[in-house]
């Protein structure tokens, strides 16, 4: 385990450690590849070592990055010519890199978990098929080596926006010869290249001196550091053998105020906290589930959880997105599941038990690793004092461990996961979240009915019609209760002395542009 890394000596690269900025992570729970990266610890590494057709600000404005131009008229048949760009190996980046990686990220047999957000595309059915009918979905097709073309299956306001995400970054064709092997030492074309991955360890890069779009380095490499306890990762942020903490400890959060002073940051993000689970578990199959989910939400104690344990830096969840998005509209219709009431969680419980009795035990799985054991455990004392029922967090060693049994549906109990903004639209949570089929769904919730709003609001002529239809798609997710939306976050985070840094509209660092004093 990494706990406080000195920073002294040579780093990896051959570079001086001092200069060298370091940031608290986790063990990746994939090889870095983009279409198979749908997890934040990993996440946080691959949008350094790749750029995309467009980047994201601090502020979640998006700008062209490879793309010299993307063009449309209808939001549905796209024109998009590159910058002249390559790899760190050299080789150039072109329309067949960004082809191919989609490709492969479509196929149904590469099994990509971000394979979802090539749903809108001509030709995506035929290669998420199971066995796949295509290679290659029609709606893509290369022109030249600076210029391919996208047509969709309908016109989309969300399409070109989403261009940023990392399902969209761009492949060297070395990649294609051995995936997993790539992933393990990716070659990119972002700001920054790998330059060593000692797995539970850490992650080292250094700035790409190729690189020439929007966001370059500002320091002279990153160290992620991978914790399995948040109190470790703040003790060392400040002792000074840590430059950025994005998540400040319960234990810390009544007093990092005081101790880091001007170091101390907050801001509402778009993140959201989740309990999900299986409908394949028993007991929350079909109308029983239904009644359960809702019962169980109603039993947890939001607001006070919130204010005890998080100091009023979590918010209680209002909606299946996060308060911060453009469009998000509190006090949906059905949105009162998502208040303390315990009368009408014992009356729900009850309607369950007269379908099938409960017996048993009602577990949590969490991360050891993440700093949750609080805030699950005063979740599950509030639904154990409410329904009467034997309710406890079950806690897992590390992120990577549950992940890999939540993304396998081999858990077989509930379990806590978060969701932090890809690119700032509703649409990305809840494409990502609840559209059948999605590879980062994680309950396996499916509805026609919340597939076809979602089309719908994709092709909605104006932002505040799209919103009106989103509306409608969430009252589906309350009245099915997909899972147990509880908190949106006001991030705490900190910094070091020796660092200027802030903290992105996703809660995550500007890590481009944490500078040394």
């Amino acid at each position: 385990m990494a706990t406080s890394l000195a920073l002294t000596g040579c780093s990896a690269s051959g570079g001086n450690e001092a200069d060298v900025v370091t940031v608290n992570a986790g063990e990746p729970q994939h090889p870095l590849v983009p279409t198979n990266t749908n997890e934040n610890m990993g996440g946080r590494v691959v949008d350094r070592l790749f750029a995309g057709l467009k980047y994201y600000d601090a502020d979640g404005k998006a700008y062209n990055e490879v793309a010299q131009s993307i063009d449309t008229t209808d939001r549905q048949h796209y024109k998009i010519t590159l910058k002249d760009w390559k790899f760190i190996d050299g080789t150039p980046v072109t329309a067949k890199s960004f082809v191919d990686a989609w490709n492969y990220g479509a196929l149904a047999t590469n099994a990509q978990v971000q394979n979802y957000v090539f749903e809108p595309i001509e030709g995506y059915d035929a290669l998420a098929a199971n066995p796949p009918t295509a290679q290659t979905m029609s709606g893509l097709k290369v022109i030249d080596d600076k210029t391919f073309t996208v047509d969709l299956k309908h016109p989309s306001m969300d399409f070109e926006l989403a261009l940023g995400y990392s399902p969209f970054y761009p492949l060297p064709e070395v990649a294609f010869k051995d995936m997993k092997a790539f992933g393990e030492k990716p070659i990119g074309n972002g700001p920054y290249k790998l330059t060593a991955w000692e797995h539970n360890v850490k992650i080292d890069m250094e700035p790409n001196p190729d690189y020439h779009g929007g966001r370059p380095a500002k320091n002279k490499g990153l160290r992620f550091v991978m914790y399995q306890s948040q109190d470790t990762a703040y003790a060392d942020l400040v002792a000074g053998n840590l430059d950025a903490l994005d998540v400040i400890p319960d234990t810390a959060l009544a007093s990092y105020k005081q101790e880091l002073g001007d170091r101390a940051m907050t801001k509402p993000i778009a993140y959201s906290q989740h309990i999900g689970i299986t409908q394949t578990v028993p007991h929350f199959g079909g109308a029983e589930g239904v009644l359960r989910r809702k019962a169980l939400s109603m039993a947890i104690n939001r607001e006070q959880i919130a204010q005890n344990i998080f100091q009023g830096t979590r918010v209680p969840a209002q909606d299946f997105t996060a308060f911060t998005l453009p469009g998000f509209r509190a006090n949906l219709p059905g949105s009162e599941v998502l208040k303390y009431n315990p009368e009408e969680a014992k009356k729900l419980w009850a309607q369950a038990d007269a379908i099938s009795p409960w017996s048993g035990r009602y577990e949590i799985g969490y991360n050891a690793d993440g700093g949750h054991q609080a805030w699950i455990e005063a979740v599950a004392n509030s639904i154990k004092n409410t329904l009467g029922i034997d309710a406890v967090g079950t806690p897992y060693p590390t992120f990577k461990t549950i992940r890999d049994l939540i993304t396998g549906k081999t858990l077989g109990k509930a379990f806590r996961y978060g969701w932090q903004g890809d690119y700032p639209s509703m649409f990305a949570f809840l494409n990502a979240l609840y559209r059948s089929g999605s590879g980062t769904n994680n309950t396996g919730y499916s509805s026609p009915e919340f597939d076809g709003l979602l089309s719908q609001a994709l092709a909605a002529p104006t932002p505040e019609q799209a919103y009106d239809t989103l509306a409608k798609a969430q009252q589906v997710l309350f009245r099915d209760m997909a899972d147990i939306p509880v908190f949106d976050y006001n991030v705490a985070a900190g910094r070091s002395e020796r660092v200027n840094a802030k903290v992105t509209w996703s809660g995550l660092f500007d890590f481009e542009n944490i500078e040394l004093k």
